[in-house]
């Protein structure tokens, strides 16, 4: 039985992505599982993965075509099997047949694609990172030749055509043989009588991971914040993850945000309604606890998902984030490593940050925002000592929560931190 695919909803707020590469050609064999297309996002590039075995039958959309959410993207059926195409055609499903690129002859096993040069109106079809490489580089797609599948433009097409325009900028043009300079003339400070820079206003277009960082920060703004800090004994964390990662390979060992997590994680246990969502209508607590992590992007802010992490050793943990902040780097996320948290953390500790406070990512009703491991004086049994500490800030919607429950919470949080064996348990 034929079997559609259509335009998964990546994200509460998405109405529609950009089907960027198919990875399962017409007439090719899927299993559930495999991936079959990049989809392009606000946030990411996203590899989407089959939910049928089969033969990919149909495409229903071109490459670079912006779909929908819920729109039919593809058919797969049984081996052998032969669709109702008519049939197809009557629910508006068939792939379009009156573009440029649907009268290109097929190209036939073991031979390679011709690349030609697009005509002028043709869509010009180029990876996403190649658009972004030649906006960077005021290079015009227009002008290359396509050297991927189906003279699709890449990478290495854009770097190539950068690389040619600097080397003729960088050819000397002939000049007459320049006199000695004259010797440089000293003026004193006080000669100075001031001037404007030279310096032009540098306008950046906005990318889409940064049109949605803005736009989710507005809405979730809208939601009255409140903030409550708290500053933790660090120094037992420390002595612990130190002996922990004298057993473990360089690339397995744990951070402190691991440790974090997990603490976070377990103590939400035991505060619902900060493992919570707002609604219209109602408050949703929710039954796991999967913590958003922010990672840092070159283009903006991503947030990948540990499901489950109060059950979860910290190992387990450790490698789930470091692989999902490794994919939305190289801008290959799964759609499940960026939904489904139901609580975030925000940690800048790399950064030398002494204390700050996150904007809650909505509709989430909390947000752990966590600075530097810092060593500074503490007064112990009245006497100034060096102590290790960690301010961290809870940010947290008062439409679901309150001071009181925020401060237990916080308060809770250090008996995981400041006795870290716990979370080895």
């Amino acid at each position: 039985m034929a079997e559609t695919v259509t335009m998964p909803k990546l994200g509460f707020d998405m109405a529609e992505g950009t089907l960027v590469r198919w990875v399962k050609l017409e007439g090719d064999a899927v299993n559930k599982g495999d991936i079959l297309a990049e989809i392009e996002t606000d946030k990411a590039t996203v590899e989407v993965e089959s939910a049928f075995t089969g033969v990919v039958f149909r495409h229903m959309v071109d490459e670079g075509s912006i779909v929908p959410v819920g729109a039919s993207i593809a058919v797969i059926t049984a081996p052998g099997e032969t669709p109702d195409v008519a049939l197809l055609e009557a629910a508006g499903t068939t792939k379009p047949s009156t573009s440029a690129e649907s009268l290109k002859e097929p190209v036939k096993s073991g031979e390679k694609a011709l690349t030609v040069a697009p005509m002028e109106g043709q869509r010009i079809k180029a990876s996403p990172l190649a658009k972004k490489i030649a906006q960077e580089k005021n290079i015009s797609l227009a002008s290359l030749i396509g050297s991927g599948p189906g003279g699709r433009i890449v990478r290495r097409d854009v770097e190539q055509a950068a690389a040619e325009v600097n080397a003729v900028k960088n050819v000397p043009a002939p000049t007459a043989e320049k006199p000695a300079p004259a010797p440089a003339v000293v003026l004193p400070l006080e000669t100075w009588s001031g001037g404007s820079s030279e310096r032009k206003d540098e306008h950046v277009p906005l990318t889409k991971l940064r049109t949605a960082i803005a736009r989710r920060m507005v809405e979730s703004k809208q939601a009255p914040h409140f903030y409550v800090t708290h500053e933790y004994d660090m120094a037992a964390l420390m002595k612990l993850r130190k002996e922990v990662n004298e057993f473990l390979p360089e690339e397995q060992r744990l951070s402190v945000n691991d440790f974090i997590v997990k603490a976070v994680a377990l103590t939400l246990r035991q505060f619902p309604n900060l493992n919570a969502s707002f609604g219209e209508t109602e408050i949703i607590r929710h039954g796991a606890v999967n913590i958003g992590v922010a990672v840092a992007l070159e283009s903006g802010l991503m947030t990948v998902v540990c499901r489950d992490a109060d059950l979860k050793p910290l190992r387990v943990i450790s490698g789930e984030i470091k692989n999902m902040a490794a994919r939305a780097r190289s801008g290959k996320v799964k759609p499940e490593d960026i939904e489904g948290s139901t609580f975030s953390i925000s940690n800048l500790g790399m950064f030398d940050v002494e204390n700050f406070a996150a904007i809650i990512n909505s509709p989430e009703a909390g947000i752990l925002a966590v600075s530097s491991v810092r060593q500074v004086p503490v007064v112990v049994d009245g006497a100034v000592v060096a102590g290790t500490r960690m301010k961290a800030t809870l940010s947290a919607d008062h439409r679901v929560t309150d001071g009181a429950e925020a401060a237990l919470f916080m308060q809770k949080l250090a008996q995981y931190l400041e006795k870290p064996a716990s979370l080895l348990l």
